[in-house]
């Protein structure tokens, strides 16, 4: 299942937790968060050593802003509240895979 995240969930579900999150910042209107939204869901489903997170960089630009997001899709993982990779536009099921391994 994937986490909807915004400006109050955040701390708690990315920043405090003790494994590692993916958050994906995406926009409605975006066509290549379009595409790899039903890849994160399918990953979701099949990855439990790692929770996945959206966040809707419209209705959270503070949160866009203080992860530098200047292109959507970005992906962001963060390992026990850090960041360990970044992967900026489409991505698909094999390279979303090799940066949460």
């Amino acid at each position: 299942m994937i986490k909807k995240l915004n400006s109050e969930n955040f701390a708690v579900e990315v920043l405090n937790k003790d494994r590692k999150v993916l958050v994906d910042f995406y926009a409605d209107w975006c066509g290549p968060c379009k595409m790899v939204a039903p890849v994160l869901e399918e990953i979701a489903g099949e990855q439990s050593d790692v929770t996945i997170g959206k966040v809707n960089v419209d209705d959270c630009p503070e949160l866009a802003i203080r992860y530098k997001v200047a292109s959507i899709p970005t992906m962001i993982l963060f390992d026990k509240g850090n960041v360990s990779a970044i992967k900026i536009g489409f991505a698909d099921k094999e390279a979303i895979l090799k940066m949460i391994s």
